[in-house]
């Protein structure tokens, strides 16, 4: 709305393109999220925008920054979780810790508090703490069978904790709770789960190539055998005759009208000829 009309439909049809490649290209969303920067960088949302692109693409250190601008901007804490990843992702996760123990977590929602806890755990992890990570991530929200948008991140983030810690029968029973909660796809949970009980899947596309290839073979292997099999010796009386060449007969252009009158011509003469048979007789 401070924009002027035209330039406000230039910077959302780029902030479009941003939330349209963000999960598919990451790196061309990037892109738009830098032209859309250039046109408006005093706009809160160019701002989140820019951060969560760069973020995406690993670009930490300018996430954290546009974060930041897009806060000072609007007086919001909902980035602040993000925020603390950016500082794991900048390879401070004693940062990231220090920021989970901050009166701004107390301001978020529960989807922001659920989202606080796993960058705690995250960074419980980065610094060797794995048994911290578990506990860190035990909450009313880990214990609750209600399915909420954020329960199979939670519990796929419990699953892994307790792997790492060696509580490989708990871990299989929470990435199975995680892959039932999981109806987005949003995890690997059931990969998880086959590599625990020993299942190994095979590629559809590399199976259907080597059964491609196996006529193949067969026909190679079939060549040879005929090649060394003994050949039949054929005598003169038994070589059958070349086939006659069919030639395709040319049609006269008028095969109808030509023969009628020649039939006619023929009437006509017959009678003369009789006549001067009779005056010489």
């Amino acid at each position: 709305m401070s924009l002027p009309k035209g330039l406000a439909e230039e910077v959302a049809r780029n902030l479009v393109m941003v939330a349209n490649l963000l999960d598919e290209d990451a790196e061309q969303a990037y892109a738009y999220s830098r032209i859309a920067l250039r046109l408006a960088s005093r706009v809160a949302a160019v701002r989140e925008a820019a951060g969560f692109a760069a973020y995406a693409t690993g670009r930490y250190t300018e996430a954290l920054a546009e974060f930041r601008a897009a806060r000072r901007m609007t007086g919001s804490v909902e980035l602040w979780p993000v925020m603390a990843d950016c500082e794991r992702g900048m390879g401070r996760p004693e940062r990231a810790l220090a920021m989970a123990g901050e009166p701004e977590v107390h301001k978020l929602d529960k989807a922001g508090q659920v989202e606080m806890r796993l960058v705690a755990a995250g960074a419980r992890k980065d610094m060797g703490q794995a048994d911290a990570a578990v506990v860190t991530l035990q909450s009313p929200e880990l214990a609750s069978n209600s399915i909420q948008p954020w329960t199979a991140r939670l519990r796929y983030a419990y699953a892994d904790a307790l792997l790492a810690v060696g509580r490989q029968d708990e871990a299989r029973e929470w990435f199975a709770k995680a892959l039932e909660a999981d109806q987005g796809g949003m995890t690997d949970a059931s990969d998880r789960l086959a590599e625990l009980d020993g299942v190994e899947f095979m590629d559809a596309m590399v199976e259907a190539d080597e059964d491609d290839e196996t006529p193949a073979v067969t026909a190679e292997a079939d060549a040879a055998v005929v090649e060394d099999a003994p050949q039949p010796v054929e005598t003169p009386a038994e070589t059958p005759a070349a086939a006659p060449q069919f030639v395709e007969p040319v049609m006269p252009e008028q095969p109808t009208e030509a023969a009628e009158p020649a039939e006619e011509k023929a009437a006509e003469d017959k009678p003369v000829e009789d006549k001067a048979s009779d005056d010489k007789s």
